[in-house]
């Protein structure tokens, strides 16, 4: 897969297996992840399957865009600048959730969701074609400390439990910078790939 300017074929394929139920792997601007359609309940237990998860992982809406994004989040005037001069980029907002995102991906407690957009070609296309987000989760593997990078690796050890792998090369291995908006006001969950300065 060229990480630039991605086949189509091979992205129409990857949208064909992710509404058939599927679980995909494919690279975002901060590592690979792992991915499934919206509503795909038994896709994201094969995810937390991979990954030996408990029920109450949460997993991230990666979303096209900013129009995409605002259908699922609610977002203030204040957050809603904040989030947009940071976006596409490797960061992870958790939002209150609107009633279009599914229970099943919401905070028991808060109402909230993980989104974010990424900045990268081939997850881009990938959103263009689905025309929705995918519900998505890094692909960091059980008593492993940094996610995968090698889409070959990946293939080799995956295989049998994922159902596509789009290797575009060499990615990052650094999760995105997590910052809650839940409350109005910018607080930093995780520091990763995005520059966490910003939102201090």
């Amino acid at each position: 897969m060229h990480p630039r300017n991605p086949q189509p074929r091979a992205i129409a394929q990857t949208v064909r297996a992710l509404r058939s139920d599927g679980v995909v792997v494919y690279p975002t601007d901060s590592c690979f992840a792992l991915g499934c359609a919206l509503g795909n309940k038994q896709g994201m237990d094969r995810i937390r399957a991979i990954r030996k998860l408990g029920q109450r992982h949460h997993f991230t809406l990666v979303c096209r865009d900013f129009a995409q994004l605002a259908k699922f989040v609610h977002m203030d005037n204040t957050v809603f600048r904040a989030i947009k001069s940071a976006v596409p980029g490797s960061y992870t907002f958790i939002l209150p959730a609107t009633k279009e995102v599914p229970r099943q991906l919401w905070h028991p407690k808060k109402k909230t969701v993980g989104a974010r957009i990424p900045d990268h070609a081939v997850a881009q296309a990938l959103l263009a074609e689905l025309g929705e987000p995918i519900v998505s989760s890094t692909l960091l593997l059980p008593g492993e400390e940094e996610p995968m990078t090698q889409g070959w690796d990946i293939k080799e050890r995956l295989d049998t439990v994922v159902d596509v792998v789009l290797d575009s090369g060499d990615c990052g291995a650094e999760s995105t910078t997590v910052v809650d908006f839940s409350d109005g006001f910018p607080e930093i969950v995780r520091e990763g790939a995005g520059d966490p300065e910003r939102f201090r």
